[in-house]
């Protein structure tokens, strides 16, 4: 067993996280867990996944994955491209190529149809200026005018009716307009925003509330850490390994860290607003910074 196996193997143990947990965590067959524990890296199919698999099951059990890969990088300094690696990159440029080609042609089909729509609008509407308005209609129209011009009057004779004469033969208003009461400022609505996603962290900006309200909703099995920020630091505010069903809910008046395990497993909400963190299994950070009016 190497020293690195001997460690990842250690803190596992510790935080009494079994193979098959850590297999549902990680989504890595367990025989590739058990060589990686025991160094035997032949076993796995390359040394691309070997350390995409390290780096996995350090985040799983709460290790810094830089340094675990810098433990690696040490101990096997010269990583060999093997022939599969080289054959699926050029299987993923030929289905690109493909797809691009595919595309294009939707495209072209696409503007053809447009400017055929545009040429059958252009022809209805120049068909039917054309064709021009009936005779019968102008009759009508002249007779309506001639109906408005006569009863206008009657709306001069209504309006000059509005008011009043009163005893002493001054002009009074029939009735005083009541003044609309002004209208109550309402609060600014929560917000949240995306702003960044900088080294693998995604960076969310939450305005119009003094606290963090994060909800979890756990839909398979998941190691999740949830750390507040401070100005001394990260402090951490609860580390589990939950299951499909669970959920749980932090109440916290400072911005928040988490470390989500399998990004496809959770639900995440921020105050009633739902953050996306993906729908793969692979592990997930998210930064949530509180800005407070």
């Amino acid at each position: 067993m190497s020293d690195l196996g001997f460690i990842l193997r250690k803190t596992r143990l510790e935080k009494k996280i079994s193979l098959d947990d850590l297999q549902e965590v990680t989504k890595i067959r367990k025989r590739y867990l058990e060589a990686i524990e025991e160094g035997n890296y032949k076993v796995l199919p390359g040394s691309f996944y070997v350390r995409a698999f390290i780096k996995s099951y350090a985040e799983a059990v709460g290790l810094d994955p830089t340094e675990v890969l810098n433990m690696y990088q040490s101990t096997n300094p010269s990583p060999v491209t093997e022939k599969p690696v080289v054959e699926n990159i050029r299987k993923n440029r030929t289905s690109v190529r493909n797809t691009e080609k595919l595309s294009r042609w939707a495209s072209s089909v696409m503007f053809i149809c447009f400017i055929l729509l545009i040429f059958g609008i252009v022809y209805y509407y120049t068909y039917k200026n054309y064709k021009g308005t009936p005779a019968d209609e102008k009759p009508a129209q002249t007779q309506s005018s001639k109906i408005t011009n006569s009863t206008s009057p009657a709306a001069g004779t209504n309006s000059t009716n509005s008011t009043t004469a009163s005893s002493d033969g001054k002009v009074a208003p029939l009735s005083t307009a009541t003044p609309s009461p002004a209208p109550t400022p309402t609060p600014p609505a929560v917000q949240v925003k995306f702003s960044s996603s900088e080294k693998g962290v995604d960076n969310y900006i939450i305005t119009g509330t003094a606290n963090l309200n994060i909800q979890l909703k756990i839909t398979g099995s998941c190691w999740i850490r949830v750390d507040s920020l401070t100005e001394g630091g990260k402090e951490m505010l609860r580390q589990k390994l939950y299951k499909a069903g669970d959920t749980d809910t932090f109440d916290i008046a400072t911005s928040a860290y988490l470390n989500v395990g399998a990004a496809s497993a959770v639900e995440l909400s921020v105050n009633g607003t739902v953050v996306p963190v993906g729908d793969t299994p692979n592990p997930k950070r998210v930064q949530l910074n509180l800005q407070k009016n």
